[in-house]
């Protein structure tokens, strides 16, 4: 547990230092339905890639709540945000990783919702 927490913690020290991580304000919020077959289908290594193609805001988010567990208060708190803000961003990144899948197989493409 303290091992995870000094990892985390020094990954988002370097991206502040490194001036990589930016809160994207987007106003722009698609939803996309994803069969279940197309989520079945990728592999480990297109998930990563898929992860590792979004904005470093909105990755650090998606990877802080959807992987390691951490809250929005926590995330909030870690990466000097507000809450909502934290929430935002993880909607937004939700939202873009469907739109990556959907393009990973063109039969998934015209199923966007609005």
């Amino acid at each position: 547990m303290w091992m995870r927490k000094i990892v985390v913690n020094e990954c988002l020290r370097i991206l502040k230092k490194d001036k990589r991580f930016e809160i994207l304000s987007e106003t722009e919020d698609l939803s996309f339905v994803v069969d279940d077959e197309t989520i079945e289908n990728l592999t480990a290594e297109e998930i990563l890639k898929v992860i590792g193609a979004l904005p470093t805001g909105y990755r650090t988010v998606f990877n802080l709540y959807q992987i390691e567990g951490y809250s929005h208060s926590e995330i909030a708190e870690m990466l000097n945000i507000t809450i909502g803000t934290s929430k935002s961003q993880l909607s937004k990144a939700k939202s873009l990783l469907q739109k990556k899948i959907i393009e990973l197989d063109p039969s998934y493409a015209k199923r966007k919702v609005i």
